[in-house]
This record gives C-alpha cells, sequence and structure tokens, in this order.
C-alpha cells in the first residue's frame, strides 16, 4: 500500500517555530457573500432575523442584514490554516475571549492577523505542545470585525531519519 509521509506536506509552523510574539499575516483574503451568510444560517439552522430578515433589519442599528458572527468565526480559524496550521494542528483544544467589536458586511473582505500568545510543553505528549493563539480579522477599511483566542495542540518538527 501506498503511504503518504503527510510531515512532509504540512505547510504550517511547529511547535518550535511558533514563539509568544510572532505575528503571522495571512496570504489569503475573503469577500464574504451574502449566499456565505445564507448558506451558513441554512446549515446550522440559524433563523435570525438579523441575518436574514433586510425588512426587519431596516429598523434596527445597522440597518442591514449583518453575517452571521459564527460564520465570521469560522472564516478566521479558516483563512489562518494555509499559513499558521496546515498539517501541524493535531487539536484545538479552546476558543476563548471571542469579541466581535464590528459587524461584517456582505461585500466585506476580510484578513487575518494571528499572534502567538504563549506556548507549553504537553504533559501527555513528548512530541507535541500546546500554542494559544489570537486571531484577528481586519476588514478592508482597517477595521477589527473579530478576535478570537485559540488553543492548539501542536506538532513538533519531525526528527529526521538517520
Amino acid at each position: 500500500s501506498h503511504q503518504v509521509d503527510y510531515a512532509a506536506l504540512a505547510t504550517g509552523k511547529w511547535y518550535e517555530d511558533l514563539e509568544p510574539g510572532l505575528v503571522i499575516k495571512s496570504a489569503i483574503t475573503r469577500t464574504v457573500t451574502e449566499t456565505d451568510n445564507l448558506l451558513f444560517s441554512a446549515l446550522t439552522h440559524n433563523s435570525a432575523w438579523l441575518h436574514l430578515d433586510e425588512e426587519y433589519c431596516k429598523t434596527q442599528m445597522f440597518k442591514t442584514r449583518i453575517v452571521s458572527s459564527m460564520f465570521t468565526l469560522s472564516l478566521l480559524c479558516g483563512i489562518q490554516v494555509a499559513d499558521v496550521t496546515l498539517g501541524t494542528t493535531l487539536a484545538n483544544l479552546g476558543f476563548t475571549d471571542i469579541r466581535f467589536p464590528k459587524p461584517v458586511l456582505f461585500g466585506d473582505t476580510i484578513h487575518v492577523e494571528t499572534e502567538v500568545i504563549a506556548r507549553r510543553e504537553s504533559k501527555s505528549r513528548s512530541d507535541a505542545g500546546i500554542v494559544e493563539f489570537e486571531h484577528r480579522g481586519i476588514n478592508q477599511r482597517g477595521e477589527t470585525v473579530a478576535v478570537l483566542r485559540r488553543q492548539g495542540l501542536m506538532s513538533k518538527r519531525p526528527a529526521k531519519a538517520a
């Protein structure tokens, strides 16, 4: 049978690369569409009028529908994968300190900055460590639309075969 060397395919950062204070700006940006919001809302059974009913929203503070904050959270985590964690994350351990200081509107283009907040050795796995990331979503106007902290179990760099 054919064995794939997934460690060789990884483009994410290894535990050793993730020094506290490191900031990684993701190369990928994403323009959020009405379809994104409608599909995400339908898939998650979210029937909130703020995401679906334009007439209702005209009477609310933003005067238009806003993108689901849970979609925004997912988008931040997804955008950063290629530049930060592809193939090097073993598990997400938790999400904390989640904030949405500005709404995401249809047509906003989001980019993500990821900062390494802290790291420590794993107590149960010698081949991994725990890293705390802060992911920040920023729109094309330079406004921060979302901030979240994520704790991940990250692989250490594989030892080279002798």
